[in-house]
């Protein structure tokens, strides 16, 4: 059974990135987990007195949270009444990233669907600031969807590697099950000065493509100097569908990621992005 964690501002672009969801795992038995943090909106009322008018203020941030939550719940059921999926609320006070550490751990979560930015954050951003420290610091799959991103099934998957990680057979596998209801052609994308693969890259690409078995995978080696302009360049070409990649030290992500700045990220979205192997930082 997929396990799958939405957390949502009641935004228009957290609303699609949960009929994303509902239409990607529709022929999946999943259960969905809708949640929404309210610590920040608690400490962001203007003036809070003394002890109870913080309590009473909570608890009106709390009611209105749950109501809201019911709200997507009927929703989800009138556009989505699938009997392979179940449906659960969480209405928590914390913020996103302890929220969804939290919840993650406690219900075995295998990734997190949200979009690329929420209804407050700068639009020519590639993320929103909440979407930016779930992919940072939550560990698990993130699969992020760009504002007002209209559903199309992902029948053209580019994964960019250096091949020089190890990679998690669980997070394989749920490429894997996304791509093949779609029978998707997945092109892993090499980019370097040289064309010659170490042994060490050699394994750590046999093992890819015997793990997700189930797509034809397509080897695709491009001898640039620019990887994140090659990567854009190709998607903006290849008619591509979903962009795949790991996070975990000396990748092609956390370059992205972790540049000198955070305004420096230049990676251009406009298609679904899965971020596989989320590393925790300290």
């Amino acid at each position: 059974m997929r396990k799958i964690l939405i957390p949502t501002d009641f935004s228009v672009n957290s609303m699609n990135a949960i009929k994303y969801a509902l239409e990607l795992f529709k022929y999946e038995i999943s259960q969905f987990y809708i949640m929404h943090t309210y610590q920040e909106e608690i400490y962001a009322t203007p003036v809070i007195a003394n002890r109870e008018e913080l309590d009473a203020i909570t608890e009106m941030i709390q009611k209105k949270s749950l109501e809201n939550l019911e709200k997507i719940l009927q929703e989800i059921q009138e556009i989505s009444p699938n009997p392979r999926h179940e449906y659960h609320i969480v209405s928590s006070k914390n913020l996103l990233v302890e929220g969804a550490d939290e919840i993650v751990d406690k219900e075995n979560i295998d990734i997190i669907v949200m979009g690329t930015r929420g209804e407050t954050n700068d639009k020519k951003s590639t993320f929103g600031s909440h979407t930016l420290q779930v992919l940072k610091y939550v560990q698990c799959p993130v699969l992020a969807i760009p504002e007002n991103y209209s559903y199309t099934q992902p029948k053209h998957i580019l994964f960019p590697t250096n091949f020089m990680i190890p990679y998690k057979r669980r997070e394989l596998k749920l490429l894997c099950d996304i791509a093949s209801p779609y029978r998707a052609i997945i092109d892993v994308l090499y980019v370097s000065r040289s064309e010659k693969l170490s042994l060490r890259q050699e394994d750590n690409l046999a093992f890819l493509k015997g793990t997700v078995c189930k797509n034809q995978i397509e080897l695709v080696v491009k001898k640039e100097i620019d990887i994140l302009e090659t990567i854009n360049n190709y998607v903006e070409t290849q008619d591509v569908d979903m962009l795949v990649m790991v996070n975990s030290r000396h990748s092609f992500l956390e370059n992205i990621l972790y540049p000198s700045t955070i305004s420096k990220l230049s990676l251009k979205l406009h298609i679904p992005f899965l971020a596989l192997q989320n590393i925790k930082r300290i």
